[in-house]
Formats: C-alpha cells, sequence, structure tokens
C-alpha cells in the first residue's frame, strides 16, 4: 500500500481525513497510533512535532513523502487523486470552501477541545465552568444555524473538505456542549452529516473507542 495514514478512529481530525479517503474513494493503510511498540517509536522519528493524524505517500524510505496538517492531506489528495474533487476548481468558490473548513477547527473544534481540557484537568478553568468557551459555542453555533437555511453543504453545491471538517466538529461538539434543539437547520445539517457514507463509515469505525471520550459519549446522539 503507497498510502499510510498515522491515525487513532476517534480522533476528530483523523476522522476528517478518513472521510475525504472514503469520499474519493482513494485506498490507503490505517496504521494505529494507541501508544503502543514499534509503531510509536516509528511515528516519532517519522514526524518528532507527533500530531495527529500524518500521511506518507511511498514505499521506498528514500522517496518517501510526509504530508501533515489534516486539511493539507485532503489537499494533497485531491492534487493526486483528482476524481471527485474535495475543493473546487474555480478559485472563488476553492476559497469559499477553504474558509469554512478554517470555521470548523477553529470555531467549533477549538472550544470544544478546551471544554474537554478543563473537565480533566489539563487547563485551568476560569472559575466559571468555561462560561467563555460557552459563549463561542453560542456565538458559533447561532451563525451555522443562519447560514445552514436552504443549503444542503456548508460551502458548496457538492460535498466539500468544509463538510468533512464540520462532520466530526459537530459530532464532538454536541457531546460536549449541547447544540440547542431550536437550531433546527444546524441539526438538520448534522443529520445529514452522520447519514453520509463516507462519514459514517469512519464514524463507525471510531465506536469501538467511544468509551475514551473524556466526557462519556452520550447515547442518541452519534
Amino acid at each position: 500500500m503507497t498510502l499510510k495514514l498515522y491515525a487513532h478512529p476517534l480522533s476528530s481530525y483523523c476522522q476528517k481525513a478518513k472521510t475525504a479517503f472514503y469520499e474519493k474513494g482513494v485506498a490507503f493503510e490505517e496504521v494505529m497510533l494507541d501508544g503502543s511498540e514499534p509503531v510509536a517509536s516509528e511515528f516519532a522519528a517519522l514526524w518528532p512535532i507527533g500530531r495527529f493524524p500524518a500521511l506518507t505517500d511511498g514505499t521506498n524510505e528514500k522517496d518517501r513523502r510526509l504530508v501533515f496538517d489534516t486539511t493539507t492531506i485532503i489537499e494533497y489528495l485531491d492534487v493526486k487523486y483528482p476524481d471527485k474533487p474535495l475543493i473546487p476548481a474555480d478559485p472563488d468558490a476553492a476559497v469559499e470552501v477553504r474558509m469554512w473548513d478554517r470555521f470548523f477547527d477553529n470555531y467549533i473544534n477549538y472550544p470544544q477541545q478546551r471544554l474537554v481540557y478543563i473537565a480533566i484537568g489539563r487547563e485551568p478553568d476560569d472559575g466559571k465552568d468555561g462560561a467563555k468557551w460557552k459563549e463561542q459555542f453560542d456565538t458559533a453555533y447561532a451563525y451555522l444555524d443562519r447560514r445552514m437555511a436552504g443549503r444542503e453543504w456548508v460551502a458548496s453545491d457538492s460535498f466539500s473538505l468544509a463538510d468533512c471538517s464540520a462532520a466530526p466538529a459537530l459530532l464532538y461538539a454536541d457531546w460536549t456542549y449541547s447544540i440547542p434543539k431550536h437550531f433546527e437547520n444546524l441539526w438538520a445539517y448534522r443529520d445529514r452529516l452522520l447519514a453520509r457514507p463516507s462519514y459514517a463509515r469512519a464514524l463507525d469505525e471510531a465506536r469501538p473507542y467511544r468509551h475514551y471520550f473524556p466526557l462519556g459519549a452520550p447515547d442518541g446522539r452519534d
């Protein structure tokens, strides 16, 4: 197998990357990062920064290419495997997709991770139960609900990089700080994302590890 994705199925960013692979029908080998050897040492030598997922392309170590950062991995897939593009060819439309990809990473994933870290003691709280991050969620949820009025996908007429980002981000966001039920457009979008075969497959592969979610995976909201 030429493409190796170093990942853990429960990670939102790994799910984002895997959704792109499945959406495009590109075969890859998933290398499980669970702290066990020899993979842990192999990954540390390959990518000392240690953030995952990371992708390698090529079987010859001398010519093997490393691609890190989830968005960049998906960009690389679109370049190497242009069928079923996840980033539009039109430059203006591509800007819109890339912008919304950043929205989910920066304004959904980031506050979600901060709340989890506060809950497990990895980051100090402000004494207000993460109120700063919850306020950011309230703003982002309301903005997304308005955005999704009359839309199927968030940034394009077709499923895109931005939707690959949105699917796991909204899954874990709701687990962490529930999306209010009155945001019907946002809920309908989340339901479409979870039903998308490419993301549903990535999510199914994460199910055996749900008990590792620090706040507890809620029933009936997957």
